[in-house]
């Protein structure tokens, strides 16, 4: 009995150390600080569904709105959660979502798709280009698209496609080009289903050095994020403008 238990607790730590290890990384500086609100029940929902890159300048949003729109985005117990790959996607997508009437949902799936891992690697995350394996290959990208964008449109709201971020020369996990492969298929999924795209890459794509956090890093300085929060902000309220509230 006692060996019985030893085996437990050994299988619940390996199990502890997977989960810390797939868990998806967000720079400690997007994630400090008071995310809490007082949503306004006059004025429309608004979800942002994405990776770090959108926990990043979800709070920028959220202040460029105040007053037209109430900016919510998929929180955990100890603060925001990176919506990761499609898989993760597809797994919790019913617990971001809730029971709350949205409005507007401005979403993204792709960074963590197109990343290559090995538990070996000791990059953060795990990235490893040369010897890890693909997070999710362009076929069940596009699969799990589709059955994502099938679930927020029974929601009603007002959806938004922002196309994955530039991947920058030198990122430890990630091939140059692969993010217009993706936001390819992504481009033909949501022309399917009659979703307009916030075109994040093309922003992106024209970010000087100082826009990233360091070189090789698919993450942005404050100067980066409010650029991307204004693009955001923006899309976001030419839907609220058109709609004329709730």
């Amino acid at each position: 009995m006692r060996n019985l238990f030893l085996v437990l607790i050994l299988v619940a730590g390996v199990e502890a150390v997977r989960a810390a290890d797939a868990a998806p990384y967000t720079p400690p500086a997007d994630a400090k600080g008071d995310w809490s609100f007082t949503p306004d029940p006059t004025l429309p929902n608004v979800l942002l569904i994405g990776d770090s890159i959108s926990i990043g300048y979800t709070r920028l949003v959220r202040a460029k709105l105040a007053g037209k729109a109430n900016v919510f985005r998929p929180m955990r117990a100890q603060g925001p959660d990176n919506c990761g790959d499609t898989s993760i996607g597809l797994e919790r997508i019913d617990l971001w979502l809730g029971e709350r009437k949205w409005d507007v949902i401005h979403f993204n799936w792709g960074l963590w798709d197109l990343c290559y891992r090995n538990p070996a690697s000791k990059n953060q995350g795990n990235r490893d280009k040369a010897g890890g394996k693909l997070s999710t290959p362009l076929d069940a990208y596009e699969r799990n698209l589709e059955k994502l964008v099938a679930r927020l449109k029974t929601t009603g709201a007002r959806l938004v496609w922002a196309s994955t971020t530039l991947v920058p020369e030198g990122e430890a996990g990630r091939f140059v080009g692969d993010d217009e492969k993706y936001n390819a298929v992504a481009a033909r999924v949501m022309q399917r289903h009659g979703i307009p795209t916030n075109d994040l890459f093309a922003l992106t794509r024209s970010f000087a050095g100082q826009h990233f956090i360091r070189e090789g890093d698919v993450h942005f300085t404050s100067q980066g994020y409010a650029r991307l929060a204004g693009q955001v902000a923006s899309a976001i309220e030419s839907i609220i403008g058109a709609k004329g509230g709730r």
